[in-house]
């Protein structure tokens, strides 16, 4: 039997899945006594440490948690379940206090990289622990964070991570044990951990080790497109520069869920799912799309993204919902981040006009309450090509090596809504940047001229954008062969790539990608 602490916060629906997927029955926390009645007790901790700290100190569960554990009871800390261990966070402010098993803080990454750090990253195995049986130098787990932990003592930390710096990703101390990486997300290697875990008696190291693991991979995401068709069925569909539609029917691809769990299955390094239905009303009463959610987090144990109608809405009835509950119900269906588009734009003009946060967008409180590691924006621009910078005042305006249809010499991004319908006065490298101040954690960058081209990935484009942020910058539209993919990764900082059609359609495999990018040197998660 195990026990989970589920806080409110975050998706804890994929640890659930892969507990019970491993054999093991569920019992969820709901007063203070289950916790010292539990057997083994699993804490995943997703987004804000304050949050967090507060819920448990509202909730009493501080105290049974503290005798639980000094008690040397099994005990698995995920993310910031394992941060909860520690004296305290950076992060927080509020003077309250952590459970301080471990002596140490929680600080923020300080590194010129992208923060948060994301991605599949390796591990240096520092204890020879029963739950890290099969980890090798090859090794991979999945990373989203933005603090890391800093132990006092240097004889609990289980393994170590490079990311410009190592840093301590996990701990144990006899059965007590927690990771920074989410094992529940990070396929076989993650999933075998947690069986470990679970079915280990004894869970004590057997003494110190040295295995040294590899650095933080390229990402290669699988994007799918689910809107209705003119039947009513949702399906996967893909636009020829946004168009959807061939021969006047919506292009059917497949299925969601089960043209997910076939990208998880050919090494996905996470899966995107854009809902491009237009929403006449309140996006959660389009629940073929929560239940494509609960349906793929069964099976699939890679992170999922959900975009699509996040942004506060009134229904029909007048009822008044935010982004926030809208991202909310995603979470507990099972979305590990959020995808925004239009909305973005007109947060960010308006943030861009006043110079004020007003800590009420849809940006501001899903990150607050989740963490900014769970915000992506997807930008929709196209060029627009001008013989000099000063043709477009108050733009970004790059020298572009691909000349407008009058040989002019320049161009600069502008942003769309609506599905790329409609242009507005916003370039990408702006919007990018208001809204990483804002507190967005990533940038998906897609590109309108390049969609369905199969002519490469727009590298202007994502080097405009990613020299303006401190995020991480996911390249889309454009890609047409395995070649596409090394030279994103060659010629931009872009710290992943996605595409949709070529993958559906088969013409370019998931593996050969990262075959081809192996061979050429580029660190990548086989």
């Amino acid at each position: 039997m195990i026990t989970l602490l589920d806080y409110g916060a975050g998706n804890v629906r994929s640890v659930m899945n892969a507990v019970k997927k491993l054999g093991a029955d569920l019992k969820l926390v709901t007063r203070p006594e289950d916790i010292l009645d539990a057997e083994k007790l699993i804490f995943p901790g997703v987004g804000n440490y304050v949050t967090m700290i507060q819920i448990l100190h509202q909730k009493g569960y501080i105290e049974p948690l503290r005798e639980y554990l000094g008690a040397d009871r099994p005990f698995f800390g995920i993310c910031l379940g394992m941060q909860a261990l520690f004296e305290g966070s950076e992060e927080d402010a509020s003077g309250l206090e952590s459970l301080g098993f471990f002596k140490g803080k929680v600080n923020r990454f300080d590194t010129g990289l992208a923060v948060p750090h994301i991605g599949w990253n390796g591990v240096n195995i520092k204890q020879d622990s029963p739950v890290l049986q099969g980890v090798g130098p090859d090794t991979k787990f999945y990373f989203v964070h933005s603090y890391h932990i800093v132990p006092q003592d240097p004889e609990v930390i289980l393994t170590t991570t490079t990311y410009d710096y190592e840093f301590a990703s996990a701990v144990q101390k006899g059965n007590v044990m927690g990771t920074q990486f989410h094992p529940e997300k990070s396929g076989e290697a993650g999933m075998k951990l947690l069986d470990a875990f679970i079915h280990t008696r004894n869970l004590h190291s057997q003494g110190p080790a040295d295995i040294r693991g590899k650095g933080l991979s390229k990402r290669i995401i699988a994007c799918l497109d689910v809107r209705s068709n003119d039947r009513g069925d949702l399906v996967v569909t893909k636009g020829d520069q946004y168009d959807v539609r061939e021969k006047g029917d919506v292009r059917n691809l497949g299925k969601p869920v089960e043209l997910a769990g076939r990208y998880y299955r050919e090494g996905a390094d996470e899966i995107t799912f854009l809902n491009i239905t237009g929403f006449r009303d309140f996006p959660l009463k389009d629940m073929p799309m929560i239940r494509v959610l609960e349906q793929t987090s069964e099976h699939v144990f890679v992170p999922l993204t959900i975009g699509g109608g996040i942004r506060d809405y009134t229904d029909s009835k007048g009822k008044t919902y935010t982004a926030l509950d809208v991202a909310s119900q995603y979470f507990r269906s099972g979305a590990d981040k959020i995808s925004i588009g239009s909305d973005a734009v007109h947060i960010a003009m308006e943030y861009i006009r006043t110079g004020k946060k007003t800590g009420k967008t849809s940006i501001e409180e899903i990150s607050r309450v989740y963490g900014n590691q769970a915000v992506v924006i997807s930008i929709d621009p196209k060029r627009v090509w001008v013989k000099s910078p000063g043709d477009a005042p108050g733009h970004h305006v790059v020298k572009t090596d691909i000349p407008g249809p009058d040989k002019e010499g320049f161009c600069w991004f502008q942003c769309t809504v609506q599905g790329g319908r409609r242009a507005m006065d916003l370039d990408a490298v702006s919007l990018a940047a208001a809204c990483e101040e804002l507190g967005a954690g990533e940038i998906l960058l897609n590109c309108i001229d390049r969609d369905g081209t199969n002519s490469g990935f727009d590298l202007e484009l994502v080097n405009a954008v990613r020299g303006h942020v401190t995020i991480p910058v996911i390249a889309s539209s454009g890609a047409g062969c395995e070649e596409h993919f090394s030279q994103v990764f060659k010629k931009t900082s872009a710290e992943a790539a996605l595409a949709a059609g070529i993958f559906h359609r088969q013409e370019v495999p998931i593996r050969a990608v990262k075959n081809h990018l192996a061979e050429n040197k580029i660190e990548v998660r086989l």
